[in-house]
């Protein structure tokens, strides 16, 4: 008998598939059960991964721990079900799309002494990984999230998209969260359920007096992940769709030609070894083992999750769609 951790997993559709084959390849624990409420989707999926499955939750004594990827508006009664039920939790990102529900969630997990986890997968990119281990004195962050328009989502971009980055401007300041958010919302596409915000740009000012600031785009024609973070003597370029990073220091400005009607500017370029190259996926689950092992602070996991979900919050409370 495996004395591996159990894992449920809740939702096998675009993202929960990615979960199931990760824990299913996973040394480390057992794809012990998947609950999905749509029995073709469900019993294919465990029958690919010699698993069971189960139309809902139920009794959750058969497993260690449960990974929610189910549509974010059945995540706040999932989790509530799953801490109650005494299960450390993975919660695919945002916990909740309603901030009190996400606190209520949070809190919980405290009250129970339970490890919770937010998917907040850009925090495992090999690169973001990388260019966190080298900021030193950041000043300036700009974050670009652009895709094409995906209909099946429809929570809009601020809790698809915008969180993942305003999370990253977060970290990149330590961790400190921002003392003010401003933000524009356009909703445009006459797809986008009433309230869907299809374009978000925000700033972020932080306590030091640096700023970050982050667009999310679901009208874009190209998908775009950058990041940059500005330092008052370098710059780090982060690519997190080939998973690059790039350092530039800038050191001349001259007069390319005698009358001084052109300039040559040089800049040292350096393009830094990345700290793994793993799945990010895989490398987030490794820290929710290591979360349920007790070899992470559990406290510290769930303090990390509220500041992008209270920033993202404040964007969409502050900032009117258009109908």
């Amino acid at each position: 008998m495996s004395s591996l951790p159990k894992i449920a997993l809740v939702g096998v559709g675009s993202m929960g598939s990615l979960h199931a084959r990760v824990l299913n390849q996973s040394e480390r624990c057992e794809l012990a059960r998947i609950i999905d409420p749509r029995e073709e989707v469900g019993r294919k999926a465990a029958a690919n991964y010699e698993t069971s499955w189960s139309p809902e939750l139920g009794d959750l004594s058969d497993v260690d721990a449960v990974v929610i990827a189910s549509a974010t508006e059945s995540h706040y009664g999932l989790a509530l079900e799953v801490l109650n039920q005494g299960k450390p939790l993975l919660v695919e990102k945002p916990v909740c799309a309603d901030l009190a529900q996400t606190e209520e969630v949070l809190g919980l997990s405290k009250e129970r002494g339970l490890p919770i986890m937010c998917g907040l997968l850009e925090r495992y990119n090999p690169a973001v990984m990388t260019a966190l281990e080298l900021i030193s004195e950041p000043v300036y962050v700009s974050a670009v999230r652009h895709s094409p328009y995906a209909p099946r989502i429809r929570t809009g971009v601020a809790w698809d998209l915008l969180v993942h980055d305003v999370d990253l401007a977060i970290r990149c300041m330590a961790g400190v969260e921002p003392k003010h958010v401003s933000a524009g919302v356009g909703q445009f596409h006459p797809s986008s359920v009433s309230g869907a915000e299809d374009v978000v740009n925000t700033l972020l000012h932080f306590p030091s007096g640096a700023m970050a600031s982050v667009s999310a785009s679901r009208i874009g024609q190209r998908k775009i992940r950058t990041l940059s973070i500005s330092e008052l003597d370098r710059l780090i370029e982060v690519d997190l769709l080939t998973k690059t990073v790039t350092i530039y220091h800038h050191v001349s400005q001259d007069a390319a030609t005698p009358d001084g009607r052109g300039y040559r500017q040089q800049a040292i370029i350096e393009i830094p070894e990345l700290v793994t190259a793993r799945e990010p996926l895989a490398t987030q689950l490794d820290r929710f083992l290591d979360l349920i092992d007790g070899k992470i602070d559990a406290d510290r996991e769930r303090d990390s999750i509220l500041p992008s979900h209270r920033a993202v919050a404040a964007v969409r409370s502050a900032s009117a769609v258009s109908a």
